[in-house]
């Protein structure tokens, strides 16, 4: 509540200064109709992150393809699997909203592993055993960990009660990844594959520790930094920035960070990778 009602008051102050423009990061919906009347009142509005619901609620977002992020990550624990059976946990951001981010990694990384996905917006309705692109999976669990290390010890926990064959993990970020690790480890499994997407420095280095085995990488920078030169070219009379071709945003890109590189998966080596993270 503080943070959506933080986001209203800039805005708000915005508009009193008679601003060009603003950047924000929308939380929820209930900042759309602060942004609306922005807009109304000749302000350009980005959104940088995370695309709002809906999108043209703002008049361009600068934001990573977090679908193709997950599909990367699914793309290469499939690989690493080379046919054996995959025992998925899934470690999601909530389980009491439902938000892009959440849906659109967890639901890439299962297109990635070749996993019908069936409602590509809602978690946990795919089937709970099939086959993936290398052969048979089974889905153990899908656990919030809020984007946390504890929560995502106490939901790797949670699937463990379930299941000790896990051997894939997926991990909305990479905070959440480290404490998946580190319930695996109590329970004396290491060679579970764990992903995750993100690519800030700490999530690099936990790749390069072999922590985690693969993150999509993102660039928060880039996004800030093109949102800032887009208003500024706005308020010189310049041409207003476009989406990219097929999606409804400005797509700032993604990488996938792994030291273990799967064929026909393009990825960047975590050294590669540190010399471009972020945080």
């Amino acid at each position: 509540m503080y943070k959506r009602q933080g986001q209203i008051t800039a805005i708000e102050d915005a508009i009193a200064r008679g601003d060009k423009g603003i950047l924000i990061t929308p939380m929820s919906t209930g900042v759309n109709a602060a942004m609306e009347k922005a807009r109304a009142e000749g302000l350009f509005v980005i959104a940088l992150d995370t695309p709002p619901d809906p999108p043209e609620t703002v008049d361009i977002t600068f934001a990573t393809d977090n679908r193709l992020a997950g599909q990367l990550i699914g793309k290469w624990a499939a690989g690493q699997l080379a046919g054996k059976k995959a025992t998925i946990a899934l470690l999601d951001l909530f389980d009491d909203k439902i938000v892009s981010v959440d849906y659109d990694r967890d639901q890439g990384f299962l297109e990635g592993m070749g996993i019908d996905v069936k409602d590509g917006k809602v978690n946990a309705d795919e089937d709970e055993t099939g086959t993936y692109s290398g052969g048979d999976y089974q889905i153990v669990c899908n656990e919030a960990s809020n984007g946390a290390e504890d929560g995502g010890r106490t939901g790797m926990e949670n699937c463990l009660s379930k299941s000790t064959d896990i051997n894939v993990v997926y991990t909305i970020n990479e905070p959440a990844a480290v404490g998946a690790k580190a319930a695996l480890d109590a329970a004396g499994i290491t060679d579970a594959i764990i992903v995750s997407v993100d690519g800030g420095c700490a999530g690099v280095g936990e790749v390069k520790s072999g922590v985690i085995g693969a993150t999509a990488q993102q660039y928060p920078l880039k996004m800030a930094t093109l949102g800032m030169e887009a208003i500024a070219k706005i308020a010189r009379g310049g041409e207003k920035p476009q989406t990219t071709e097929g999606l409804d945003f400005f797509n700032t890109g993604v990488a996938l960070v792994t030291d273990k590189p799967v064929d026909g998966v393009e990825s960047i080596t975590s050294d590669e990778g540190s010399k471009i993270c972020w945080g």
